[in-house]
């Protein structure tokens, strides 16, 4: 068994798809989207603290991870949930099939063309913003903005590598669809309340042995630990000092945790896709 790939028929691939989100202008979109979200937070993250307007990066940031979390999983879903199935069901998987490709380049290539869409979006889309606040940063508020910036498109990637696993187990795109809602519910809004669930009832035991382990199952909450434990005013307001040892919390293995849950469910889709 080989696992040979070409490079060149990975970027045909991801080339084409990228080219089709620019021309029915979905970059457009979302950039538009991100921008205007993260100017809004900006200008109004202090605002229940009796004040508008920018205040700081530690702020800025902290208000721009919950927006995040939220939006960047849901859009790289909705994005990816049909890369394979979509093809299926237009009758055009067995074509590009029957050109010198393998089903690992297609995966790859579908993958990586949606990768740089969104990953164009949210950095145009957030960067954009970050030079209208540039007068007001110094170079130390670079530093986490940038990384901020690329976490982003770390989790977008995450989830948009859930997306394609379920484009490929899925049989149709209705059931793609509500797959890739599932996935959104769970690790978005219904895992971090199963591990509050169990630290109740644990009495707090869970928090001095297995939650910090249980959240980096979890690349939303990967995200967050990432973004908000390096900026000391936020990690005591979020209370992370209490329940995620700083052992764990250094940046490269954050993101080497994040890579993990890009390449995880590429393999299970690859192996399902070979079938």
């Amino acid at each position: 068994m080989t696992f040979a790939i070409e490079p060149r028929q990975i970027g045909i691939i991801a080339t084409k798809e990228f080219r089709e989100r620019i021309r029915n202008r979905w970059v457009l979109a979302v950039t538009a989207v991100f921008s205007a979200f993260a100017l809004v937070i900006a200008y109004f993250g202090s605002a229940q603290q009796g004040a508008v307007g920018f205040s700081s990066i530690e702020v800025t940031i902290a208000s721009l991870v919950s927006l995040v979390i939220y939006l960047i999983p849901l859009i790289a879903l909705i994005l990816g949930f049909d890369a394979i199935v979509g093809e299926r069901e237009r009758g055009s998987l067995d074509l590009l099939l029957s050109m010198p490709i393998t089903r690992l380049e297609l995966l790859l290539g579908k993958f990586l063309g949606l990768s740089a869409a969104l990953a164009c979006s949210t950095i145009i889309g957030f960067g954009l913003v970050g030079l209208l606040l540039g007068f007001k940063l110094p170079p130390s508020a670079w530093y986490h903005y940038a990384g901020f910036m690329l976490s982003s498109v770390l989790l977008g990637m995450a989830f948009l590598s859930l997306a394609v696993m379920v484009s490929v187990f899925a049989a149709d795109r209705t059931r793609a669809s509500g797959g890739a809602i599932a996935l959104w519910f769970f690790f978005v809004l219904v895992y971090d309340l199963i591990l509050l669930g169990a630290l109740v009832v644990s009495g707090g035991a869970v928090a001095t042995d297995a939650f910090p382990y249980l959240l980096l199952l979890n690349p939303a909450d990967v995200f967050r630990i990432l973004n908000i434990f390096g900026l000391e005013e936020v990690r005591t307001l979020y209370g992370l000092t209490t329940v995620f040892p700083e052992r764990l919390a250094s940046p490269g293995l954050l993101g080497a945790v994040m890579l993990a849950w890009i390449a995880l469910p590429l393999g299970i889709a690859n192996w399902r896709f070979r079938q």
